[in-house]
C-alpha cells in the first residue's frame, strides 16, 4: 500500500476533540499506569467526552475482560461501560472464529479476557493439549502464569494445530516499572516450536477492524504512546494519531521514528486533544514552531530559539524526518533535546 512519508507533524485549526468523532485510546501509559490515572487524563478525558466525543479504549492487554477495565476506569473517575472497551483478546477470537466451526475448542494460555472473548464468539476454552483442541491462542496471562501453560501451548503446536496470539508486545508498563509482555511468552512457544502465530493486536489490521466495528467510528483519532503499536497501528489503518508523552516514547525515540512511526500530532499529555495544533513551516534551511528553529547539520541536529518545549519537539521532528525521509533519522538530537528538558 502506498502512503506519503510524513517529514513533519500536522497542524490543526481545530481542538482534537471537535475534529475527529471518536478518540481511540490505549490505556496502559495513556490513561493511567498500573493502578493510577496519568495526570490530567481523568479531566481531560471527561471534557472531551461532554464535548460529544466518544472515547473507546483500546488495548492489546487480553488479560483482563472489558467489564473489568471499565470497571477500573470507572473507579478513577473515567465513567465507562464495558461496550467502550476493545481488547486484543476480542480481535484474536474473531479471528479464530473465522478460521475454526463453531463450538470447536481452543487451548488457552492466558487470563480470562481471553476465555470470555472466545465464549462470545462462541468457543470453547481449554486447558490441556489433550482437550481435542483445534487451535492455540495466547494471551497476556499476568505474572502468576504458570510455566506449565507453555509446555501445553508447545505440545499442541508442535502438532500441528494453528497458533494465535493476542498480540506480540514484548514489554507492558505498570506501576513499578516495564514488565515481561505477552511478546515475551509467544518468544518461549515459538522457540520449542520453530512456529509462527498469527496475530491480531496493534498495530496489525485485525484490531484496527475490531475498534472500527464495535465502535463505527468515522473520523477516529488513535491517541497512544507507542510508536511500534498505537502510531503504526493508525499508520496501518490508515488514520490519523496523536502521540503523547506520558509512557515509553521519549523525543529520542520520536526524532528517528521511520515513517510508519511518525504520528500525526505530538503532545504531552492527553490536554493535547483538547487544544489545536500548532503548524511546524520552513524556515530557512530548517524548521520552524512557535519560538523555536531547528535544523539538520552535518551530524547533528540543531535547536535555536526559547519557548514551549513541545514546540522545540516538533520542530526537531521536522528537521529529522525531512533530513530521514523514508529511512531513520541518524542525527545526534541529544544536545537539542537536553536544551528542551527532555
Amino acid at each position: 500500500m502506498s502512503r506519503s512519508v510524513r517529514t513533519r507533524p500536522a497542524s490543526s485549526g481545530q481542538a482534537l476533540n471537535e475534529a475527529y468523532d471518536t478518540a481511540l485510546l490505549d490505556l496502559d501509559g495513556v490513561v493511567y499506569a498500573g493502578g493510577t490515572a496519568i495526570v490530567h487524563a481523568v479531566e481531560s478525558l471527561a471534557t472531551a467526552r461532554d464535548g460529544g466525543m466518544r472515547l473507546a479504549y483500546v488495548t492489546n492487554n487480553a488479560l483482563r475482560t472489558p467489564d473489568a477495565v471499565a470497571a477500573h476506569l470507572t473507579e478513577l473517575g473515567i465513567p465507562a461501560e464495558a461496550g467502550d472497551v476493545i481488547t486484543s483478546a476480542q480481535a484474536v477470537a474473531r479471528l479464530i472464529s473465522e478460521q475454526v466451526p463453531q463450538g470447536s475448542r481452543v487451548l488457552v494460555v492466558g487470563g480470562e479476557g481471553l476465555r470470555v472473548a472466545l465464549r462470545e464468539r462462541g468457543l470453547v476454552p481449554v486447558e490441556s493439549a489433550d482437550d481435542d483442541p483445534v487451535a492455540v491462542v495466547q494471551g497476556y496471562g499476568g505474572p502468576e502464569l504458570p510455566w506449565g501453560r507453555f509446555a501445553e501451548a508447545s505440545y499442541a503446536v508442535a502438532r500441528g494445530l494453528p497458533w494465535f496470539a493476542s498480540n506480540t508486545d514484548l514489554t507492558i508498563p505498570s506501576g513499578r516499572g516495564i514488565a515481561p509482555g505477552n511478546g515475551a511468552a509467544v518468544e518461549v512457544v515459538r522457540i520449542a516450536t520453530g512456529a509462527e502465530p498469527q496475530i491480531a493486536g496493534k498495530p496489525l489490521p485485525p484490531m484496527h477492524r475490531e475498534t472500527i466495528l464495535r465502535t463505527g467510528a468515522e473520523r477516529p483519532l488513535v491517541v497512544g504512546d507507542r510508536l511500534d503499536t498505537d502510531i503504526e497501528g493508525a499508520f496501518n489503518g490508515e488514520v490519523d494519531s496523536l502521540l503523547v508523552l506520558t509512557g515509553v516514547t521519549d523525543g529520542a525515540l520520536l526524532l528517528a521514528a521511520p515513517p510508519r512511526h511518525r504520528p500525526t500530532y505530538v503532545d504531552g499529555d492527553l490536554r493535547g486533544m483538547l487544544t489545536g495544533q500548532p503548524e511546524v513551516t520552513p524556515a530557512g534551511d530548517g524548521f520552524r514552531c512557535g519560538g523555536w528553529t531547528a535544523t539538520a547539520a552535518a551530524a547533528e541536529l540543531d535547536l535555536d530559539g526559547e519557548g514551549a518545549a513541545l514546540d522545540g519537539l516538533r520542530a526537531l521532528c521536522a528537521a529529522a524526518w525531512t533530513d530521514a525521509g523514508a529511512g531513520v533519522c541518524e542525527l545526534d538530537g541529544r544536545k537539542a533535546l537536553a536544551r528542551l528538558g527532555l
